[in-house]
């Protein structure tokens, strides 16, 4: 889940277990399902302070399980590349 910061000014977020995420103004930010259920960042929610909206797991093209490098891998190498170590 992700949630994001609707106020002007940076928020501190509760979290389960002592911990907090720091959004800062219009900021977005990852959290857990369960960590919604938390009455401070409940209260938040609540009170329109932060947004919660469902990630899509597939943000880029469907993969095809092929490498997206494409290059050749014939190990001529350029000027960038430096190879070192036993082969």
């Amino acid at each position: 889940m992700e949630i994001r910061n609707l106020t002007p000014r940076p928020l501190k977020v509760p979290l389960p277990a002592g911990k907090r995420l720091f959004l800062s103004p219009k900021g977005k930010g990852q959290v857990a399902q369960k960590d919604l259920e938390h009455p401070p960042l409940k209260a938040l929610i609540d009170s329109g302070d932060v947004e919660v909206f469902e990630t899509g797991r597939n943000k880029g093209p469907a993969s095809d399980g092929k490498s997206g490098s494409g290059g050749s891998q014939d190990g001529g190498g350029g000027a960038g590349m430096r190879h070192t170590g036993d082969r």
